[in-house]
C-alpha cells in the first residue's frame, strides 16, 4: 500500500510517502525569498521518489515568522522563487504543497508579537500582545492572501499549520486562550479563528487542503484528544481533506517518544472524525509504514527525520517491501539499486 497511488480531489499522488514540513531557517538575508538551499533541498527528495513534498512552515506575515530566517509568502515578491521551486519538483514527477503558518507567541523576532491572550510560551519569554478583533481579521486576510499566492506559484496542496503551539493552535487551547469574546471560552468559540481561516482560504483555493494539528497537548488542563476529534469533524464539514496528526508544542512539556508514538492519534482522528489522516512521528521502517496503512490507521505516511538523513528512503522501502520502483534514469545503473 505504501506505493499505491492516493487520490485527493483532482490530485493523484504516486505513492503514500509525504515529506513532512520541516523549517530550514535558510533565509539568511531575512527576505523570506526562496534561496539556493531550497532549490536543492526539496528537489533532492523528489529525485528520491516521495509522492508529496510539503514545504516548510511559511510565514503569512513578517510578524508571524518563527525566526527572521523563515521562508515567507507575505508579499508578491515571494511568488517567483516559489514558482521556480514548484516547477523543479513537478519536473521530477512529484507533487508539492506548502504549509501556511503564523508563529503567534512563539515568534522569535524583534518587536512586538501577538497571540489570543497575553500569555508567554514559557516563563521569562516575551509577553505577546492580545490580538484585537482588527488584528484577527488582518491575520485571517494574511492566510487568504498567502493561499492565493500559493495558487499562483503552482502548489498542489495547502496545509494550514494549526499545531505545535503556533498561533492557530494557541486559539484552540484553553491553556493559551482566555479571551472573553467570540474567539474564546467554549470549544466552538476557540475554533472560530481556524474556521474563518479555512473559510477564507476556500474562497481562493479549490485544491486539496490539509490541516496539521497537535492532537495531545500533554497537559491535564489543555485540550484533550477528544477535543481534536471534535475540531477535526468541524474541519471536515468546512472542506478540509486530510488532517496531519502530530502532538505537543503548546507548552514546554516533552512527551516520551518512540517509533510511531503519534500514530494512535491519527488512528483515532480517522475513525472517530471520519476524515483521512496522515501519520507522523519517528516512523523509520518501511514495514512499520506498511502496517499503518494496511490496518487503516492512516492514509498517508509523513516522514521527517528519515528523509533528512536519507533522501532516497523511498527506494530503500521499495526494495524492502518487494516493490519494483522505477528509478531515475541517471540512477538506474548505480549503487541505489543495491539498497
Amino acid at each position: 500500500m505504501l506505493f499505491s497511488p492516493y487520490k485527493i480531489k483532482d490530485l493523484t499522488l504516486k505513492n503514500r510517502i509525504v515529506m513532512s514540513p520541516m523549517s530550514m531557517y535558510a533565509c539568511e538575508d531575512e527576505s523570506g525569498i526562496v534561496q539556493p538551499w531550497h532549490k536543492i533541498h526539496y528537489p533532492a527528495r523528489a529525485v528520491g521518489g516521495v509522492g508529496l513534498i510539503l514545504v516548510e512552515a511559511t510565514a503569512i506575515t513578517m510578524q508571524g515568522r518563527m525566526t527572521p530566517q523563515d521562508l515567507g509568502i507575505w508579499n508578491n515578491s515571494h511568488i517567483e522563487g516559489l514558482s521556480e521551486l514548484t516547477g523543479l519538483v513537478h519536473d521530477l514527477g512529484t507533487s508539492i504543497g506548502i504549509q501556511l503558518s503564523h508563529a503567534g507567541r512563539k515568534a522569535k523576532i524583534d518587536g512586538s508579537i501577538i497571540a489570543p491572550s497575553p500569555i508567554p510560551y514559557e516563563e521569562g519569554q516575551k509577553v505577546p500582545e492580545e490580538m484585537t478583533i482588527n488584528q484577527i481579521k488582518e491575520v485571517i486576510h494574511g492566510f487568504v492572501e498567502g493561499a492565493n499566492r500559493a495558487r499562483k506559484a503552482g502548489f498542489d496542496v495547502i496545509e494550514i499549520h494549526a499545531a505545535h503551539g503556533y498561533l492557530i493552535h494557541e486559539f484552540l487551547s484553553p491553556l493559551s486562550n482566555n479571551r472573553q469574546d467570540e474567539y474564546g471560552g467554549s470549544r466552538e468559540n476557540r475554533f472560530r479563528f481556524l474556521k474563518e481561516v479555512i473559510e477564507g482560504i476556500k474562497t481562493v483555493w479549490e485544491g486539496p487542503l490539509f490541516a496539521r494539528i497537535s492532537a495531545d497537548e500533554y497537559h491535564p488542563e489543555g485540550s484533550l484528544p477528544e477535543d481534536y476529534v471534535y475540531y477535526s469533524s468541524l474541519m471536515k464539514e468546512l472542506g478540509v481533506d486530510l488532517v496531519d496528526v502530530s502532538t505537543g508544542g503548546l507548552v514546554g512539556i516533552r512527551p516520551q517518544t518512540y517509533p510511531g508514538y503519534q500514530v494512535p492519534f491519527a488512528d483515532m482522528i480517522r475513525s472517530k472524525a471520519n476524515i483521512p489522516t496522515g501519520a507522523v512521528g519517528l516512523i523509520k521502517e518501511p514495514e512499520h509504514a506498511e502496517e499503518i496503512l494496511r490496518n487503516n490507521r492512516a492514509d498517508l505516511i509523513f516522514l521527517g527525520r528519515e528523509l533528512m538523513w536519507n533522501p532516497h528512503w523511498a527506494y530503500m522501502a521499495a526494495s524492502r517491501l518487494g516493490v519494483k520502483l522505477e528509478l531515475p534514469k541517471s540512477y538506474s545503473w548505480s549503487w541505489i539499486t543495491k539498497l
